[in-house]
């Protein structure tokens, strides 16, 4: 059984032509047929058939289609063994061998008649276009249909034009007139058609024909489409019209050398769908005969090229030139742009007598010789715009790739160059990339050290080349020894070395660093120290201690040479090996002075900015009793709640990694100020176990300080910490040691605070007397200090001990005089806590509906100060009283936002006690059977 999409839809046995149906029904086989043996997803068919508007029963219908189409393959029997209809999950597949069908046999024959001599291409190709019956798909219509049907007849005229190609070679002009002519009755408009038909004229001597029928197209498109020919029909026109009557010359062709420069093509390519993909639209549009791929030293870009040039060879009949420009070679020895205009010359079969010294005249010379020629050119490692223009053609037949390490903006200003900037591989393909290197049986063996070496190299292609190398050259050696290897961030690039300077991580960033002015590479030294992973405008200005502008200026400059990338407005990052590298620099090329100078600029930078937030996000907390540093520059500050938590979320990862380096370095107080002034933003985002971490180095930062107050605070807020992460060991030691040094010291005030956090410790571990002793206590000091803001959440602290012992009545007066103060102090996060406190007063006395008004009142709160933590706590006990009055829609709402909430901030414990909830009430995770 044979299928059939190059003409009428429809299938054979033998010389039996098979019904297939009405048309939708061709339609949905075509559909399938296009991509045999691949799964098309429903909503897919369903476009293919009805493209944007699709009938009501749809799917329905879809279906009854299919059906039909299976019994069809039934009703065959053993005619159609090896062809069955199959339903994937999400949609269907036609599996059958691809070479039943008509348009993969011609795609298979094209492609081998480009590997082979001319005689043997020749007949493949006649063989691949006689398998053409009609236009394909002929009796379809709709969206999906036309586009395919342009598509497949574009392959058609490339395979035709190939053919050609062999014909004239051979001197058989007279041969093709007759398919050229059919070829332009059904393709008006494809100039290319028409200037190879004026070609084939003019060389068959019926040069005035030619000259005629370029008249006649000229006129239909200035008068049908309001344009003019284009470059290339122009060209041909006076290449005419130039020319003496040939008439009396033998029709054998003056034939050009074809060049095939392209190296090997890539073994193990692997990604970039999407700009190969970009690259297919542009060349088969015309949109775009300029493309300039940019990237890093080591992205893959020569990968790419030349993975797209093999694949393409058919598109370039005219033949391949390449040039490596060595624009970044490690040696610096540059290929000069008249260098590769020779070599190009002589590859077109200009003998090198006959080339004129006239570096002007040899570029024209080249432009005259590329001229309507369907050609690639590849000029690879270009160091910027004036590399390559020399080498340009001036044909719009030409289509000519460029890589570099650069942006080349130039190009796209002055030639229109389409720009596609190259990203590192995506998680899949990488991984894809390196078990096709060391085998599937290897990988599948390690699969943790393949893990760890796919983090160690973050997706550069270079990288996971080089680590692929080294596991073929020994192949008894354990991944996970490579893995070792990398772990190490001071050893990370020795192990990223095989070879020579291009296949060495460190000598490839080498040669990029040097191309930069001195004032950038100092940018890119000190950028390479800064901690965490990205970087924001105002803290590089704050590192570099430059104007804005300059440092706009500077990083542009890096961005050029895609050293570093702006993935977001005024946010940077730099790729993991790259900042090993500009660390190497930095440590080599920057004074130890400087560059701590630099790291304390950042670090009073990020200081000032916390300081600022955290005020906003908790404006009546006692003040650390540490002075910050007065000079240089501090972010903008928030202008509100939701303002300080977005530069939170922005600069949390930069804020713990500045801590780290503040420890590292000894830098005590700035250590102890930024875990203070994180405090807040942690445990309300639930950033419990970093807050752990953040307080170890605070308190030891502090014992060295050998200041009393601030080993208080440390104490008070690590033993707090670890209690919200769960752990009992050393809790309650931390405390009582802060109470005794807040005493000893005669701050009343956070003693008083120790205690009303001592309350929430115990309350937590369901020593309840005890948690309403310390609530207790906490409530008379702050009434004798007379401190309002702190009187509301002692008195708050104390409701919710007294609820716990079933003392109702009392605990909601508490509840109502701090939710007084709280208001009078304009503080929403107290007033939210002392809301979530009545909501659960009011439903342990039955009052289910006012403690749903509480507790929704507490959730608008609890967004408007972004209280995550707490927000998931009071949805789960509204939850419970909607579950207590009836409402079991509502309850099954709220328990599952919590069940998410907790899940997200990987609480654990919560998440599971919040899913027993939804068992026991028989929930599943559709809700409530009603």
């Amino acid at each position: 059984m044979e299928f059939q999409v190059l003409g009428p839809v429809g299938a054979t046995v033998g010389a039996r032509h098979v019904d297939i149906g009405p048309a939708r029904q061709q339609c949905v086989l075509a559909a399938l047929l296009i991509d045999v043996g691949q799964v098309v997803s429903t909503d897919q068919l369903i476009y293919r058939v009805w493209a944007e508007a699709p009938p009501g029963g749809a799917r329905n219908t879809l279906n009854s289609y299919l059906a039909r189409i299976r019994t069809i393959l039934q009703s065959l029997g053993t005619d159609a063994d090896g062809v069955a209809l199959v339903r994937h999950t999400g949609g269907y597949a036609l599996e059958a061998d691809a070479e039943r069908v008509d348009l993969y046999c011609f795609r298979r024959l094209v492609r081998q008649a480009r590997d082979v001599a001319d005689d043997r291409a020749g007949r493949l190709l006649r063989e691949a276009l006689d398998l053409w019956q009609a236009d394909a798909l002929t009796g379809l219509s709709g969206d999906w249909a036309e586009a395919t049907r342009a598509q497949l007849d574009d392959e058609r005229v490339r395979a035709s034009l190939l053919y050609q190609d062999i014909q004239l070679k051979r001197g058989r002009h007279e041969e093709l007139l007759p398919e050229l002519r059919d070829l332009i009755s059904s393709h008006p408009f494809d100039e290319r058609l028409v200037a190879r038909l004026m070609m084939v004229l003019y060389r068959s001597g019926r040069q005035a024909e030619a000259l005629q029928l370029y008249e006649q197209v000229r006129s239909q498109l200035a008068e049908q489409l309001g344009v003019d020919p284009s470059p290339e029909l122009q060209a041909r026109h006076l290449e005419v019209l130039s020319s003496t009557p040939v008439s009396s010359r033998p029709t054998t062709v003056s034939t050009l050398p074809i060049p095939r420069q392209l190296p090997l093509a890539p073994v193990n390519f692997e990604g970039r769908a999407r700009e190969l993909a970009a690259l297919d639209r542009m060349d088969e549009q015309n949109t775009d005969r300029l493309v300039t791929l940019v990237g890093t030293g080591g992205i893959g870009k020569t990968y790419l090229a030349l993975h797209w040039a093999h694949t393409n060879l058919d598109r370039f009949p005219d033949g391949q030139l390449f040039a490596n420009l060595r624009g970044f070679d490690a040696a610096g020895e540059h290929t000069e742009p008249l260098a590769v205009l020779r070599g190009f010359i002589e590859a077109l079969g200009v003998e090198p007598g006959a080339i004129p010294a006239d570096p002007d005249a040899q570029s024209a010379l080249y432009r005259s010789l590329v001229a309507d020629r369907r050609l690639l050119i590849v000029l690879d490692d270009a160091r910027d715009a004036a590399h390559v223009i020399p080498v340009l053609p001036g044909s719009p037949a030409c289509t000519v790739l460029i890589t570099s390490r650069n942006r080349l903006a130039d190009l796209a200003v002055t030639h229109g160059a389409r720009t596609l900037a190259l990203d590192v591989l995506d998680p899949g393909a990488a991984r894809r990339m390196l078990t096709l290197r060391i085998g599937k049986v290897r990988a599948a063996a390690e699969a943790d050290a393949v893990t760890a070496l796919l983090e160690y190299c973050a997706g550069l292609p270079l990288a996971l080349g080089i680590l692929a190398s080294r596991a073929m050259t020994h192949p008894g050696l354990p991944l996970a020894f490579l893995a070792e290897e990398l772990r190490e961030e001071s050893s990370r690039l020795d192990a990223l070395h095989v070879g020579g300077p291009g296949t060495d991580i460190r000598a490839i960033f080498a040669s990029s660093y040097r191309s930069l002015e001195p004032s950038a590479a100092r940018a890119l030294g000190l950028l390479g120290l800064a901690p965490g992973p990205t970087i924001g405008l105002l803290a590089v200005t704050a590192l570099l201690d430059l104007p804005i502008g300059r440092a706009r200026s500077l990083l542009r400059s890096l961005e050029d040479a895609h050293l570093l990338c702006q993935y977001v407005p005024q946010r940077y990052r730099m790729h993991d090996l790259v900042r090993l590298c500009a660390m190497e620099t930095a440590e080599r090329d920057i004074s130890a002075e400087e560059r701590t100078v630099a790291m304390r600029r950042l670090g009073g930078f990020y200081l000032r900015g916390a300081f600022a937030a955290d005020r906003l996000l908790y404006p009546n907390r006692p003040g650390l009793g540490l002075d910050l540093p007065v000079d240089g520059l501090a972010p903008e500050p928030p202008r509100d709640t939701a303002a300080a938590l977005a530069w939170f979320d922005a600069e949390y990862v930069c804020l713990m990694a500045i801590q780290r380096l503040t420890a590292a370095w000894g830098w005590d107080t700035a250590t102890l100020q930024l875990a203070w002034a994180l405090d807040t933003y942690c445990w309300r985002q639930v950033r419990l176990v970093d807050g752990s971490g953040m307080w170890a180095a605070g308190l030891e930062a502090a014992e060295r300080l050998e200041d009393t107050a601030a080993r208080a605070v440390a104490h008070w807020r690590l033993g707090f910490s670890r209690a919200m992460v769960g752990e009992r060991d050393g809790v309650l030691g931390h405390m009582y040691q802060a109470l005794s040094l807040f005493k000893e010291s005669g701050d009343a005030v956070s003693a008083a605070h120790v205690h009303q956090s001592l309350g929430w410790v115990f309350t937590q571990w369901g020593e309840r007397r005890q948690a309403l002793h310390h609530s207790s206590r906490a409530l008379a000091d702050f009434q004798t200090l007379d401190t309002p803001a702190w009187e509301a959440n002692a008195l708050n602290a104390a409701a919710w001990c007294l609820a716990q012992l079933d003392q109702h009545k009392q605990a909601y007066v508490y509840c109502e005089q701090a939710l007084a103060l709280f208001r009078e102090q304009d503080d929403l996060d107290g007033e939210a806590a002392t809301l979530d406190s009545m909501g659960y007063i009011s439903h342990r006395m039955g009052r289910h509906n006012e403690a749903i008004g509480h507790y929704r009142c507490a959730v608008e709160l609890r967004d408007a100060t972004g209280n995550a933590s707490q927000k998931a706590d009071t949805l789960n006990r509204m939850g419970d009283a909607h579950e207590a009055a009836g409402e079991h829609a509502q309850a099954y709402q709220a328990w599952a936002h919590a069940l998410d909430l907790y899940r997200r901030q990987h609480r654990v414990k919560d998440a599971e006690r919040t899913q027993a909830k939804l068992d026991a009430a028989g929930y599943s995770a559709a809700g409530p059977q009603m």
